[in-house]
């Protein structure tokens, strides 16, 4: 198992994100991979967890990764959330990225989960993404 992709693919998705025409239209530069201190934005997107699993075999590293991305709002009803998160799958899913590191050989969507977040106010949902990479 190779873990060395891990922050190649990182990078790329954040770019992917950041660039995409569709969501900077949405949510402008408010993509995170760390949520700057002070005031936040309104609606942002949010690099989040991962889990790694190895899928070595006998031509080479190679491993599936399961990331988090999120998307977080103020604003009322799920609404706003929703068409913020449809943005950022269909900027990931199938996405052809050029990673620094190592071969992206699949991007497809797992799963998402919308919610309320503490008191109510904010809206949160997280998409769930599975990436294939070998350690070329």
């Amino acid at each position: 198992m190779s873990y060395g992709v891990s922050a190649a693919l990182q990078a790329a998705v954040y770019q992917r994100l950041l660039g995409d025409a569709v969501l900077g239209g949405l949510v402008g530069a408010a993509v995170y991979d760390a949520a700057p201190a002070g005031l936040l934005p309104p609606t942002y997107v949010s690099l989040g967890p991962e889990d790694v699993r190895d899928q070595s075999d006998k031509t080479g590293s190679g491993a599936v990764h399961l990331f988090t991305v999120s998307v977080v709002t103020d604003a009322a009803g799920f609404q706003t959330a929703k068409v913020v998160a449809a943005a950022v799958s269909d900027a990931l899913i199938d996405a052809d990225l050029v990673l620094d590191r190592g071969r992206l050989v699949s991007l497809g969507f797992v799963k998402a989960s919308a919610r309320r977040v503490g008191t109510g106010t904010q809206r949160r949902i997280d998409l769930q993404f599975r990436a294939r990479v070998d350690d070329i």
